[in-house]
């Protein structure tokens, strides 16, 4: 009799999934239908012309925005800088970075060793014309397909510097921006690397960079992940394999369907399995780098240091669509070895004006590595050091939004055909009195938090007709702001310095010579290689002693156990 009962159960489930199965391909087939025949109406009936191209694509873009903003519709005619984006590092054209300025275009950086540079193309130059065509008005997608093309094909670029044009002609090369922009020795012994993203051999090129600083046996590595925003899963497993044994499982993605639930271990055997290993993180890096922190601060493998980062827990996979367009859709969400999920943000349950919430701190649960830490889930890998960023002042900040920084280091790589070492260059004080004189009669005004306040109190005192008691005093209030923000260019001299010495750097030494730059004034680094140098406290921290340590920002909240 009991085997009737589990024969009929099994039958009636069955038969419920089936018809659950049909159920949902009657709605996709009637909605289908419903949206191809709004369409069409629109397109024979509405009074004016449609754009049956562009309805379309607002169409799409409507129906996924209310999912998460990494599911996206790609075009056929946006599928090359999709992959330039996503997937590979490699394009054709000259290696230079623009930007746009009052409707003008400028070169922003040309890359060591590429067309651009090689032609004499520095940052600062004005871009008036590429192959004959007029480059005001056109937007960054017009003047990106203008300086892409096959390699070796030519291209007829004017710009203007100095108030003079100059015509230059070039052929254009492969580019090829690396996963990893920089990896040296620092002068006590630590390797160092820094990985920008993780595309198409990201792992191979990180390998290659470990090997070369292997050779100097190395008392530990620093490895970079700050501002990284991630890319190919893959790859930051093969990372993570340099540093750990084989046949360990370093994530696991899991979604509504099964067959995208997959478990990635490792499948060599590492190079630099006892390679003590602190990694940076900022709230900027997300995705694959938040596996490789993730799992390695699970697996007891390396220490953490930075700020908490984005929290993107989430794993796009892309489908190909007709006419060589394709849909890049979340599939799955992914949990490091511990098994949590850092994802920050809930996009299933949005607000009715479309926002979402971020988990509370108060709602984190703890889960263990290896070793038997305490980890947590939600909102970001925390780092074992919580160092608190640098922020910048209102006056550094217009400096830089307003070009002023980037001008004035055009104009100083123009006046010097040389500078000490990126490690050495500082300005002298002379210098910076220059950069002073050079701001006067430009526009870098802003208003403080003071100023806003002092603004609304007009408003306030004039409706209530209190104004004319008031205006004196006002008036002389309003002076003092004013002298007082005229000394911010003392005050915030050191941090000014730091960003102009850092734009300059970048125009004699490239990108790397930005990195190399800053180190002079990087908290995080300067933790990292404390932390290296001292055996015993690394210790300590992978042992669970003295984690989420926190320096110049906020602890971290206790959090439930789970």
């Amino acid at each position: 009799m009991k085997k009737y009962i589990s024969i009929s159960l099994g039958l009636l489930l069955i038969a419920s999934i089936s018809f659950s199965f049909k159920e949902d391909l009657f709605q996709i087939s009637k909605n289908l239908d419903i949206f191809a025949s709004v369409y069409k109406e629109l397109n024979i009936s509405y009074v004016d012309e449609v754009n049956t191209s562009k309805l379309m694509r607002t169409g799409i873009d409507a129906m996924l925005e209310n999912l998460d903003p990494y599911t996206e519709f790609v075009p056929e005619s946006e599928i090359e800088d999709y992959k330039m984006k996503y997937v590979s590092t490699q394009y054709g054209g000259i290696g230079a970075g623009v930007i746009h300025r009052d409707g003008r275009v400028f070169i922003s950086a040309p890359f060591e060793g590429y067309p651009a540079q090689k032609a004499d193309i520095r940052a600062g130059d004005e871009v008036i014309s590429i192959d004959n065509e007029k480059i005001a008005g056109k937007t960054n997608d017009q003047i990106s397909q203008l300086l892409k093309g096959p390699k070796e094909t030519p291209i007829k670029i004017i710009i203007s510097r100095d108030g003079k044009n100059i015509e230059k002609q070039i052929n254009r090369a492969e580019i090829n921006q690396p996963n990893v922009s920089y990896h040296t020795m620092l002068d006590n012994g630590i390797g160092y690397i820094k990985l920008d993203k993780f595309l198409e051999n990201a792992g191979q090129e990180v390998k290659d960079a470990l090997v070369e600083i292997q050779k100097n046996n190395p008392k530990g590595l620093i490895l970079d992940l700050r501002y990284n925003g991630g890319g190919i899963l893959q790859e930051a497993v093969k990372i993570v394999n340099l540093f750990v044994n084989r046949d360990v499982e370093i994530v696991v993605q899991k979604g509504k369907n099964p067959e995208k639930t997959i478990s990635y271990k490792t499948y060599n055997n590492p190079i630099a399995a006892d390679l003590p290993i602190v990694v940076l993180v900022n709230n900027r890096s997300a995705s694959a780098s938040e596996i490789v922190a993730g799992s390695l601060q699970d697996l007891d493998r390396a220490v953490v240091v930075g700020q908490r980062s984005f929290g993107k827990g989430l794993v796009q996979q892309t489908f190909n669509l007709p006419y060589n367009s394709l849909v890049k859709i979340t599939v799955a969400k992914y949990y490091t070895p511990s098994g949590r999920c850092i994802q920050s943000l809930d996009y299933t349950h949005r607000h009715d004006d479309g926002s979402v919430d971020k988990l509370p701190d108060s709602l984190l649960s703890v889960f263990k590595t290896k070793g038997g830490r305490s980890v947590y889930n939600g909102s970001g890998i925390y780092p074992d050091f919580n160092i608190k960023p640098a922020e910048f002042h209102q006056i550094t900040q217009v400096l830089v939004s307003k070009y002023l920084i980037f001008d004035y280091a055009t104009a100083f790589f123009n006046k010097h055909p040389n500078i000490a070492s990126a490690e050495k260059f500082v300005l002298s004080d002379a210098e910076y009195q220059n950069f002073v004189t050079f701001l006067e009669g430009k526009d870098y005004n802003y208003q403080t938090a003071t100023e806003k306040s002092l603004s609304e109190l007009k408003d306030d005192a004039e409706d209530e007709k209190k104004w004319g008691a008031i205006k004196g005093d006002f008036e002389n209030l309003k002076q003092k702001i004013a002298t007082s923000k005229e000394a911010d260019l003392v005050t915030y001299k050191a941090e000014i310095k730091q960003v102009l010495e850092s734009e300059i750097a970048q125009r004699y030494y490239f990108e790397k010579g930005r990195t190399i730059n800053s180190f002079q004034y990087d908290t995080e680094l300067k933790k990292a290689v404390e932390l290296l140098e001292n055996g015993s406290l690394m210790a300590k921290v992978l042992n669970g002693e003295g984690v989420y340590k926190t320096i110049g920002g906020p602890k971290v909240v206790s959090a439930q156990t789970k």
